[in-house]
């Protein structure tokens, strides 16, 4: 197959906790060298794609925030086209909002503990951290149940750190919209639309990329549902098994590859 450009995840695949992972720096060489376009999907919502660009390159990574798709990105996206001039309440471990222009923002770390906010129109939920306290989830749920709509940026239940495993956005969804019969609308990966968003930009037909992820849902078999070929590293939040539970449903749907590491990406494409 023609190599028309490679869609990478970044944390676990790239770098846990902002440090690279062996070799993949010298893999995003290899790719560039031979003339590989590149594209950069993540649902992390912590930093700006500029900040993660900066981020990437004090790795020793050259890559520059156009390259990098958000989850934050495409819930503007989504935002903007849905509910025009709606006002967003913000939950959120990151000032995002230089990556979400046209969308009214109100933190919810801007409220103090001492009284309701206003009911906003949209409640929107980015990455998980000190922000998700008792009495913001609160206010969440209460506005869910009393039909608020609510856009997660991902579902995503967990992130890999050099400390291990934490719990990220789509683990309070799971209570929250169980309780309250009603569903959040999520944004960032899995859904397709970030994939063929890379692809776009790349100017590429889905079918002619790769995309290398650590989750075997999130990521891979994601990108693999609209055309990508699937690349699976054993690296980040990946898990033997959780591959090895997959594998043992012949129905399913599985990995078109399965590497050690990004450092294995430019033999796999025969570079």
């Amino acid at each position: 197959m023609a190599i028309g450009g490679v869609l990478f995840d970044i944390d676990g695949v790239l770098v846990t906790s902002w440090r690279p992972i062996d070799g993949a720096a010298e893999a995003l060489r290899v790719l560039a060298d031979h003339q590989v376009a590149r594209s950069y999907l993540t649902n992390t919502t912590t930093k700006t794609r500029r900040q993660i660009a900066d981020l990437l390159v004090d790795a020793g990574m050259q890559v520059s925030p156009d390259e990098v798709i958000t989850a934050a990105v495409l819930t503007a996206q989504y935002v903007r086209d849905r509910y025009p001039g709606a006002r967003c309440f913000l939950v959120n471990s990151g000032r995002i909002g230089e990556d979400m222009p046209g969308v009214d923002l109100v933190y919810a770390g801007e409220h103090g503990t001492d009284h309701i906010p206003e009911t906003p129109d949209v409640v929107l939920l980015g990455g998980a951290g000190p922000e998700y306290d008792h009495l913001t989830l609160s206010w969440v749920y209460d506005w869910m149940s009393r039909g608020v709509p609510v856009v997660a940026m991902h579902r995503s239940t967990s992130w890999n750190t050099a400390d291990g495993l934490r719990i990220d956005t789509g683990m309070y969804l799971i209570g929250m919209e169980e309780t309250s019969g009603r569903k959040a609308t999520a944004v960032g990966k899995p859904a397709p639309e970030g994939f063929l968003a890379a692809a776009s930009r790349l100017g590429v037909d889905p079918d002619e990329m790769y995309v290398v992820g650590d989750d075997l849902n999130n990521d891979v078999l994601a990108g693999q549902v609209v055309g990508m070929t699937g690349v699976l590293v054993r690296t980040g939040k990946f898990r033997q098994d959780t591959l090895d539970r997959w594998a043992a449903d012949e129905f399913a749907m599985q990995p078109n590859h399965v590497i050690d590491s990004v450092a294995d990406l430019p033999g796999l494409l025969g570079l």
